[in-house]
């Protein structure tokens, strides 16, 4: 549910737009989807990075989803002028990049990413989707796993230990490589941005867990048409308001486990969905322990 996901924590000048959405095929990962959004979030900097950084900002997202493989890479930008768009000249070597596999078990791979992170520094991180603490201005009780209970599935209501209990049960790992090679901030950005895509990766599960039985039932084509229109509401809500996005409705083959297939991606109504809302500021507070975990390696917070 991530175009949800998006529409949710964006507001008038800042958020997600959505660039590009659109079916891809790739030699080595087969068919998937390809998305490109621009991210608008000064606002939500720390202090120390908002003296620094230019007020009209974004950063670029390009993600390629093969499922049950994933790739995801952000870049800073910023306006100049209006309508001018440069790469940002103090940010020279700034970039995320995500890789996310999935698989049928509890988190017992560790040796998912040898080939890939054989050569960086990594610390793992485990993230339970039910017990770690999340921004008290993100937590909503229907929205967490200890509370929640599937209508259509029976899934829900997690309790300490459900991880050895549940099933069906899959883990998403993730390699999360942050780079930020200026003298000075270097140590303090990657820190800070890794604990930041942890939140986000923490938030985004529980809502697509405590989501499920929005999503579980649809085709693929309901879930395009969705997207499409979380989308485009997502884009005026921000105040942006480009042609309209192109989804295409080419055929996909089924999401499998066993063999790439099309992203899963963020469903969608013509009307702007009831979720448009954007979660009020309070401060942090302790969700209910118990959820989906979801280990991710990464390099050095994730």
């Amino acid at each position: 549910m991530i175009s949800k996901h998006s529409h949710e924590q964006s507001d008038r000048g800042e958020g997600v737009e959505v660039v590009q959405n659109e079916p891809y095929e790739d030699p080595n990962h087969g068919n998937g989807q390809l998305t490109e959004k621009r991210v608008y979030l000064n606002s939500k900097l720390p202090s120390w990075a908002r003296a620094v950084v230019p007020k009209i900002f974004y950063v670029t997202e390009k993600a390629w989803n093969y499922y049950p493989y994933t790739i995801t890479a952000r870049h800073i930008f910023y306006v100049k002028h209006i309508f001018l768009l440069l790469q940002c000249s103090f940010l020279p070597k700034f970039s995320i990049h995500i890789e996310t596999k999935y698989e049928d078990n509890k988190g017992s791979n560790d040796s998912i990413f040898d080939k890939e992170a054989k050569d960086l520094e990594r610390e793992v991180c485990f993230i339970d989707i039910a017990s770690d603490e999340i921004p008290e201005r993100y937590y909503k009780e229907s929205e967490d796993p200890k509370y929640f209970k599937s209508q259509k599935t029976g899934r829900g209501q997690l309790k300490e230990g459900w991880r050895e209990t549940h099933q069906p049960i899959m883990c998403s790992y993730k390699l999360v490589t942050v780079k930020f090679e200026v003298w000075g901030l270097q140590t303090r950005v990657e820190q800070f941005v890794h604990k930041v895509v942890r939140d986000i990766l923490l938030i985004g599960h529980r809502q697509a867990f405590a989501w499920v039985d929005e999503w579980y039932d649809m085709t693929m084509d309901e879930v395009r048409e969705f997207e499409r229109a979380t989308q485009e509401a997502t884009n005026k809500k921000i105040g942006i308001f480009p042609p309209a996005i192109s989804i295409s409705n080419i055929s996909m083959p089924s999401s499998t486990r066993s063999a790439p297939s099309s992203a899963p991606s963020t469903p969608l109504s013509t009307d702007a969905p009831e979720f448009l809302t954007v979660p009020k500021d309070r401060p942090r507070k302790k969700s209910a322990p118990e959820t989906l975990t979801l280990p991710d390696p990464a390099k050095k917070t994730l």
